[in-house]
Order: structure tokens, then sequence, then C-alpha cells
């Protein structure tokens, strides 16, 4: 079926400390994100946009919600073993770091071309990490559906941001 025996779970005090851990990576990497956008509102609002872009507010709670998604479903792979050698948990890791690296690109630099470049590349590595999630544990996998879409509508927006301001 896809999954993992259950006889490499971890204990319940470890599981806690696993949770505790996946959820303060995304915290940091929302955070670094944060840090990078932090006059992004103003910016982006100043930037011609599509007529489907959403307004800049409702980026900061759809984030939240897709960062939290995306912890759980990382620590329910993560226990499942192995921990590091995980090719699953790997690509998480990279998909985590093009997820951090395109917020500096996008708003702190300005360069929204190497953004896009940047997204497309994230689009592929949360693809695999789907696949590869949906090996080990089915639920981690459709947790990560709603940051696949909204990347992929990101990637869109991306685009467009970019080529109205070329």
């Amino acid at each position: 079926m896809g999954t993992i025996s259950p006889k490499t779970h971890l204990p319940g005090t470890q599981h806690l400390a696993a949770f505790l851990v996946s959820l303060v990576v995304v915290i940091i990497v929302a955070a670094l994100g944060g840090i990078a956008s932090a006059d992004a509102a103003a910016e982006y609002g100043k930037l011609a946009q599509p007529g489907w872009a959403p307004p800049s507010y409702l980026f900061g709670p759809v984030w939240s919600g897709l960062y939290l998604l995306m912890a759980v479903a990382a620590w329910l792979v993560w226990r499942e073993g192995p921990r590091w050698t995980n090719p699953a948990i790997i690509a998480y890791g990279l998909q985590l770091a093009l997820n951090l690296l395109w917020s500096p690109l996008f708003f702190g630099l300005g360069w929204r071309g190497l953004a896009l470049v940047d997204i497309v590349l994230l689009d592929v590595a949360v693809a695999a990490t789907l696949a590869l999630f949906w090996k080990v544990h089915r639920t981690a996998a459709v947790m990560l559906l709603p940051y696949f879409a909204w990347i992929l509508f990101a990637t869109a927006l991306n685009y467009s941001v970019w080529s109205l301001n070329s």
C-alpha cells in the first residue's frame, strides 16, 4: 500500500519533539520570508498586476495555513523513517529551500524574472515531494495539495507581474 511498517514509528515524546522541530523549521522559513518581504504589501500594491491578482492582505493567512499543513505532512513522513536518508524528506528540504529563496528574489531584490525561475523549480520540487510523500504516507501527500495548487497559482501570478512590469 506504499507505507512503511508501523514498527519504525517513534515513541510518544519523540513524536512531539519531531513535530515541534517540523513546525519550527517552517516558522523559520516563514519568518525569513517575511523579513525579506517586510515592505512587500506597499511594493506589491504599486506593481502592475493582472485583474485576477488577490489583495496583498490575503497572502499572510493563506501562507500560515499552508505552512502548518506542510509541517504536519513532513512530520508524518519523518516519523515513518528512515529519517535523513529518506528521499521524501530530502525532496521536502529542497523545496523548502526554494520556497525560502523566492521572497528575497521577488520582493527584497526585485529580481522577478529570477524569482520566476525559482518558483518554476519549486513547482517541480513540490511535485516530486508529493510523489515521494505518496509512497510513504498518503495523508501527508494529500496535505501538500493545497500548497501545490497555491504555488502553481503563484507561478502564474509571478509570471504576470514580471511581464507587466518588465
